[in-house]
């Protein structure tokens, strides 16, 4: 094959990204954005957004095993006890045995973690409350359902 074969085959620059791939793109974009924006907004307190994730979960639920909170922060035991550890190192989480499951734990917030906790609500709704800027009601209803329906479509397939 030559290399004006070659080349009669690619599609146009113009032609190659399209609408979709555009759309694609910038739903990849807003989560990173919004977790640099975050992860931003709390750096004082030394957390990542998954940290900060696992203390909202805790705080909601408190006691729950590694299992569960792996299970709603949708990520890999292994990853979630690699984040419990890092928060018992900032003496915000303990775990506690389960009783007759010497191979279980149950996870709780300790006092520092129960005193930050108010302040970090008040960080996510400012940077929620920049996310949403501009938008209406419908706007975000109508947004939420088409990415509920996005998520379903993909989590079918």
């Amino acid at each position: 094959m030559t290399n004006s074969t070659k080349s009669e085959s690619i599609a146009p620059a113009e032609n190659f990204i399209s609408e979709s791939d555009e759309f694609a793109f910038l739903l990849e974009e807003v989560p990173r954005l919004l977790r640099r924006e975050f992860e931003a907004s709390i750096a004082e307190f030394g957390l990542s957004r998954t940290q900060w994730r696992a203390l909202a979960y805790l705080t909601k639920a408190e006691g729950q095993t590694q299992t569960e909170l792996a299970a709603c922060l949708e990520l890999e035991r292994a990853s979630v006890g690699k984040t419990i550890d890092s928060l018992e190192k900032l003496d915000f989480v303990e775990r506690r045995s389960v009783e007759g499951d010497r191979r279980s734990w149950r996870i709780f917030l300790k006092p520092a973690a129960r005193k930050i906790i108010p302040e970090l609500r008040a960080k996510a709704d400012a940077v929620y409350g920049e996310m949403l800027n501009g938008l209406s009601d419908k706007d975000i209803s109508t947004t939420r359902a088409a990415m509920t329906k996005i998520a379903q479509n993909l989590g079918s397939s």
